[in-house]
C-alpha cells in the first residue's frame, strides 16, 4: 500500500504488541520529530528577569508578582532582580527581606533554584514551578 501512494512504512512503536506504523512520507515524520524535540530542548533553558527597585511601592510588587505566577504556569525559570543604587548598597540585609517579602507575594508554588545572593548592583534569587 505504502509503495502504490509513493510513500514510506514507519514503524512509530516498536515495543507495541503488535508493533504500531504508519504510512507517511518519512522525510516530512523526521523533520516533525525535530521540530519537536528542537522545541521542547528551548523551553527547558528559559529564563524570565523580573528586575524590582529598593523602593519598589507594594502595588507594582503585587503586579509583578502576578507576571512571574503567570510565568511559572507556562514552566519557565524566573531570575527575580534587586537592585541596589548608591547608598541603598550598604542595607544589603534590608534587600534580602524585600526579596523575601516579595516571594511571599507569589501564589504559585516555587522551589529556590538558587539562593538569595549578591550580586555587584544589588541581589538576585532564581526560582522554578514545583510539581
Amino acid at each position: 500500500m505504502a509503495r502504490e501512494r509513493g510513500l514510506d512504512l514507519v514503524e512509530i512503536v516498536p515495543n507495541a504488541d503488535p508493533p504500531v506504523c504508519k504510512i507517511i512520507d518519512f522525510g516530512k515524520f523526521k523533520y516533525q520529530q525535530a521540530k519537536k524535540e528542537k522545541k521542547i530542548k528551548h523551553k527547558k533553558s528559559d529564563v524570565k528577569g523580573i528586575r524590582i527597585g529598593f523602593k519598589t511601592s507594594p502595588h507594582d510588587l503585587e503586579h509583578k508578582a502576578k507576571q512571574v505566577n503567570k510565568f511559572l504556569k507556562q514552566g519557565h525559570k524566573i531570575r527575580i532582580e534587586l537592585k541596589l543604587r548608591g547608598r541603598e548598597k550598604a542595607h544589603r540585609d534590608l534587600a534580602k527581606e524585600k526579596i523575601e517579602s516579595f516571594l511571599s507575594l507569589i501564589s504559585e508554588k516555587f522551589k529556590l533554584e538558587q539562593e538569595p545572593r549578591k550580586c555587584p548592583n544589588g541581589m538576585e534569587v532564581i526560582i522554578t514551578r514545583t510539581n
